[in-house]
């Protein structure tokens, strides 16, 4: 049985750059997508944090992207015939990564709480997500504005900030 989290976060990671889309330009798309990445890895880690959670996952398969599709007018195209990526799209990840991608400080803090998780070694470098660079930050204008992603952070946030024990966070 798997017990990687890859599938999970690279939908994810896809579904947030469809649906809060960069700015034209190759280095824009590789910027915002490696902060997409490095929210959603993190995201991951820390809602699936060990192996067991993670075949769990696999076993029961996660929410698939219909409801955040719904909430955000982010239909796939009728034409798509590549859209089975979608299914691999966890509702709390995505959920989760916009939380982070939003507030730095709370990625920071959610970056420590790494240390708790079977995961702590395999999400790499976070730097672009909890100490993104003013080309970061253009370049994921729409992926990490607080307003934009409020709709879809709202829906697990409680959790995320339960896991992290954070009393009455504000995300700003």
């Amino acid at each position: 049985m798997p017990s990687d989290l890859t599938a999970v976060i690279a939908a994810s990671a896809r579904w947030l750059l469809a649906a809060y889309q960069p700015p034209t330009g190759a280095l824009s798309r590789a910027l915002a997508e490696a902060q997409a990445r490095q929210a959603t890895a993190l995201a991951a880690s820390l809602c699936y944090p060990t192996s067991v959670d993670v075949q769990l996952l696999h076993l029961l398969a996660p929410s698939g992207s219909h409801r955040l599709d719904w909430l955000t007018g982010c239909e796939p195209h009728e034409d798509d015939t590549d859209s089975a990526w979608r299914t691999w799209v966890d509702e709390t990840v995505v959920s989760w990564a916009a939380c982070l991608l939003a507030d730095p400080a709370l990625a920071t803090r959610a970056h420590q709480a790494l240390a708790t998780t079977e995961h702590h070694t395999e999400t790499g470098s976070l730097q672009r997500l909890t100490h993104p660079s003013a080309l970061d930050g253009e370049a994921a204008a729409l992926l990490r504005h607080p307003d934009l992603l409020e709709g879809i952070a709202v829906l697990h946030r409680p959790q995320l900030l339960q896991r992290l024990e954070v009393q009455g966070a504000v995300l700003s």
